[in-house]
């Protein structure tokens, strides 16, 4: 009868207990990331956050994974829409800003953020903020040629020195590219972002205090040397070619299969190389080539950023205080190969965890032509409508290359894109 009765009490505890799921379940609050990769950082941040869920087991982050494409032409149309997730990963970091929440009020420790990343938080700042915490830069990014080394060594091409102009590595390339027969001796993302150092060597001002000033003497001189590789085949009319409009292109799968000398992109490739290229072929980026101007990257970066429709603003931004944290922060950028926007992060150092000598190579070339960057660029990068200027940049430069307008006509109307751009945003020029 003891039996009996005890399997009685042990029946109804289960049942009782499996009543309880739907409860427990529905007080885990389920948090929506919108996240690209340009490498692994997608597993790293997943593996960070099943910690943080361990911590915290009632929050659930689910990462949406989405193609870069996605974030640059479809986030901003579901955000207009008054919709989207609760974060967002994007490099648009100021063209967007007026979406983001401000989540200082829910910060453990504010004074760490202001002390730690002073230096990009006005990026992603709406306009009219002075203060304010509106995202977390995943990362600091540079643009840096990336050099196919192998091909250089099979052509018998010394690589040109570390205050090379544009002209000798275009030189240098077109040399390479026709002894070992590959398609494309320079390729450059097809970006205005990735062509403005061009533009700043060759002298372009780009703002005239917090105003555009996109055609200037030094812009249309980098204009024509782009317009002049397309026609003599330093570049390639095959990639920008291959889409129209403001749609971005890079040439990072041409370069992984051994087609491209001299790929004009940024440290965010790094990561992605390491894993595609793997021993195929040497590689590594190689200092920013020069111009009468400077020798300057573009810095940049992608953000994580809250978004404020979020219905749990508290939530989202104890998951971005844990992913700011430094230990946290220190390892997502040790495994990335990423380059840290944290100032107190890069003078400690991040102990990257590699023994790949193209990844440590390239890493410590960033590193120092970090400290090259012109103040143009950071300038212009920190301009809340660049995104107006680099799409007028890219869009009429292509058409002037495919024939469709000459490159007088192409500089009319990138200036009357630009002002019609701002217009629409009620800013008049």
């Amino acid at each position: 009868m003891f039996d009996f009765a005890r399997r009685h009490v042990v029946a109804a505890l289960a049942a009782a207990a499996a009543l309880c799921l739907p409860s427990l379940a529905l007080a885990q609050t389920e948090i929506r990331m919108m996240w690209y990769s340009d490498g692994n950082e997608g597993e790293v941040l997943r593996d960070l956050l099943d910690r943080f869920e361990k911590q915290n087991p009632d929050i659930k982050v689910v990462i949406d994974r989405v193609p870069y494409k996605t974030i640059l032409e479809n986030l901003p149309q579901i955000l207009a829409s008054g919709q989207g997730p609760d974060l967002a990963r994007v490099t648009d970091l100021g063209g967007l800003s007026k979406y983001y929440l401000d989540i200082a009020p829910y910060l453990k420790d504010k004074a760490y953020w202001d002390e730690n990343f002073k230096e990009v938080l006005p990026w992603v700042r709406p306009v009219d903020a002075k203060e304010g915490i509106y995202g977390l830069m995943t990362q600091l990014t540079l643009t840096i040629p990336l050099v196919n080394t192998t091909l250089f060594q099979q052509a018998n091409v010394p690589l040109p020195g570390p205050k090379a102009s544009w002209d000798d590595w275009a030189k240098a390339s077109r040399e390479v590219a026709k002894k070992v027969n590959v398609p494309y001796p320079i390729a450059i993302d097809r970006s205005g972002h990735r062509v403005s150092p061009l533009i700043i060597d060759m002298g372009g001002k780009l703002m005239a205090g917090d105003k555009p000033a996109l055609v200037d003497d030094g812009f249309k001189a980098a204009m024509k040397i782009l317009y002049d590789w397309h026609q003599d085949g330093t570049m390639s009319k095959a990639l920008w070619g291959s889409v129209g409009g403001t749609a971005y292109r890079g040439a990072n799968e041409e370069f992984a299969n051994g087609q491209v000398v001299m790929y004009y992109s940024g440290t965010w490739q790094i990561p992605q190389f390491a894993k595609t290229i793997g021993d195929a072929f040497d590689w590594q980026a190689v200092p920013n080539p020069c111009g009468p101007a400077a020798c300057t990257g573009m810095p940049g970066g992608a953000a994580l950023v809250p978004i404020k429709t979020t219905k749990h603003p508290e939530m989202v931004a104890k998951i971005l205080d844990y992913l700011a944290s430094e230990p946290v922060y220190s390892e997502y950028h040790a495994r990335t190969y990423f380059l840290p926007a944290s100032t107190g992060l890069a003078k400690k150092g991040v102990p990257y965890k590699t023994d790949n000598a193209a990844v440590q190579k390239s890493l410590a070339v960033a590193i120092e032509e970090v400290g090259k960057t012109s103040p143009i660029a950071f300038a212009y990068q920190g301009f809340e409508h660049n995104r107006i200027m680099f799409n007028a940049t890219i869009a009429r430069l292509n058409q002037a290359i495919s024939g469709e307008m000459t490159l007088d006509e192409a500089f009319k109307r990138m200036q009357a894109d630009v002002v019609d751009g701002l217009a629409a945003k009620g800013i008049k020029l």
